[in-house]
């Protein structure tokens, strides 16, 4: 419940005007216990009175004690429609005209206002009296904003101190935050009531994560699984906010588990980064191509790329041209590291060394798009990019009409119908699939990855068959383009790293570097799986509509 608080001196002063305390009324002393007991004893007595009359017959005249009991029956109503109506009057917030007047005339310069969803309490100005307190404040709250933070809230609000600056000018994060909030809402006139600001280490994504922040977002992680992928078990955490999801893909992993377990084949790991040039010709741009892709070649530039980490290591130079610009789409291992910034400063490197022999080379820009980032591309669904993985499973006859609800035959028919057929009918990209971007999203926001990067990460191809026999079923998942890391960005934070020391990948590996980095895409491949199957059953046996309506339906 909001509350505000404000000081005697704080008030504007009025003639002879005295607050009511609502709080302090007690309903129930005992003169009116013995109204209360009054009061009911003259309805039962009336009650049976006239009972007793119409049973006989006895005609409905009215004797002197009658009389006198309807006569106490109304004063006594009357008085406890007095009692509870005059409290509940005092208790609606009126506004006073005189009151009013004089606050007009007075034009206070400052009052305590309740403005933001932790219940901190800031200071506005008189012109903010437009703006109607929430009715439930009326608990009585501590001053949190200070006079030092109401003089940088003023200054936020005027322009004369950068909102961006203020983690360097307070040397307090979440001090920051909360006079960022304040000032954001006087400015906006907007509340940001439920958006939540305290339980949350500001330091820790201070340069590297998220800018200016005001609060946090809440959202819910379940737990699919156990998955059981590689002869090992994992609890694969998901972040998500749809209904029916967490559990579609438990129910997955449950027909994998039953039937033996998937299998997991890493196919490449290669994060990419393509520049631009431009030559005054095409001629030009061409020998630079001839020269990237000679392999003489290959071992120096290598060298001058790899200078630039201990685990970025370049892999290929593949080249394109458009006129007399060109592409050079570079990929290279990162280690444990998702790895963008990682191949970005390699190919800076390699860059300022050919321009050496190249210094009619004009550098457009860094990213090109042939790389290609958080686009849906040809060229990742075809090259690959991150981690190239395959996961396959063979389910049991059993399985599939037990715990799947449906038969191999309906699955393999809806899978070339459907993810086939009808994703070529719509000219996918990538997209031949049931709903792999829903498990590579609820991971991602679960692990700390980029969340933009599932628009490629998401690429996969589903593909069902029936085996031995036509009895089971063998599926798969080819993803070309697993995104992830198990360092840098987001993957730091506390919940995220919790959810990655889950699935036992958290940080990097020191043993064998990469390795967790791998898993996890193996894991992201598993989960997709698991999904894949798991819908696929639920259309083919008629039960999504059933299932969306009792899981992903409130019934509050």
């Amino acid at each position: 419940m909001k509350s505000f608080a404000v000081a005697d001196d704080q008030f504007p002063k009025s003639n002879d005007k005295k607050v009511v305390d609502c709080s302090k009324s007690n309903a129930f002393p005992l003169f009116n216990t013995i109204f209360f007991a009054f009061f009911f004893s003259v309805i039962s007595y009336l009650f049976v009175t006239f009972r007793q009359k119409i049973h006989t017959a006895t005609p409905l005249y009215l004797t002197l004690s009658e009389m006198a009991a309807v006569v106490c029956f109304v004063a006594s109503f009357v008085y406890f429609l007095g009692f509870f109506g005059m409290n509940f009057l005092q208790s609606m917030p009126f506004p006073d005209e005189e009151e009013d007047d004089e606050l007009e005339e007075t034009n206070a310069k400052e009052i305590i206002h309740s403005t933001n969803s932790a219940g901190c309490v800031t200071k506005i100005s008189d012109q903010d009296f437009l703006t109607p307190l929430p009715k439930s404040t009326t608990a009585v709250e501590c001053l949190t904003a200070t006079t030092e933070d109401e003089e940088v809230i003023q200054a936020v609000v005027t322009g004369k101190t950068p909102s961006y600056s203020l983690e360097s000018k307070l040397g307090d994060c979440k001090r920051a935050a909360f006079i960022r909030r304040q000032a954001l809402e006087r400015i906006t006139g907007r509340s940001l009531e439920g958006l939540p600001l305290d339980g949350f280490n500001y330091e820790s994504i201070l340069g590297q994560c998220c800018e200016m922040p005001v609060g946090y977002i809440q959202i819910p992680v379940g737990i699919a699984g156990p998955l059981l992928l590689d002869g090992m078990e994992f609890s694969v955490p998901m972040a998500t906010t749809e209904g029916c999801l967490v559990a579609s893909t438990n129910r997955g992993c449950k027909a994998i588990n039953a039937s033996g377990g998937a299998t997991s084949i890493l196919l490449k790991d290669g994060m990419t980064r393509a520049p631009v040039v431009r030559f005054a010709t095409a001629k030009r741009a061409a020998e630079l191509k001839f020269f990237l892709e000679e392999p003489l070649n290959f071992q120096t530039l290598a060298s001058v790329f790899n200078k630039s980490s201990r685990f970025g290591r370049l892999q290929t130079i593949q080249c394109a041209m458009a006129g007399k610009n060109l592409y050079m789409r570079f990929t290279c291992s990162t280690g444990d590291a998702m790895g963008m910034n990682m191949v970005s400063k390699g190919v800076q490197n390699v860059l300022d060394y050919l321009q050496a022999d190249f210094p009619d080379m004009d550098i457009i820009g860094i990213s090109g798009n042939y790389c290609s980032d958080k686009k849906p591309a040809a060229v990742n669904w075809i090259e690959g990019r991150g981690k190239s993985v395959v996961c396959e499973a063979i389910i049991k006859e059993e399985v599939v009409k037990k715990v799947l609800k449906t038969d191999v035959a309906s699955l393999v028919e809806l899978n070339m119908l459907k993810n086939l057929t009808g994703s070529a009918m719509a000219g996918a990209l990538g997209g031949f699939n049931a709903h792999a971007s829903n498990i590579v999203s609820a991971v991602y926001l679960a692990t700390g990855q980029d969340p933009a990067q599932n628009v490629e990460s998401s690429h996969c191809i589903t593909m069902m068959e029936a085996v031995n026999g036509g009895k089971d079923l063998h599926v798969s998942v080819t993803m070309p383009s697993i995104e992830v890391g198990t360092v840098g960005g987001g993957t730091q934070l506390a919940s995220q790293s919790a959810c990655l020391n889950l699935l036992g990948v958290k940080g990097a590996n020191k043993v064998s570097p990469g390795s967790n980095a791998r898993q996890l895409a193996k894991v992201v491949a598993g989960s997709v799986l698991a999904g894949e199957l798991s819908l696929m059953s639920a259309i083919a046996a008629g039960q999504l509509v059933k299932s969306h309506m009792k899981y992903n339906r409130s019934n509050k």
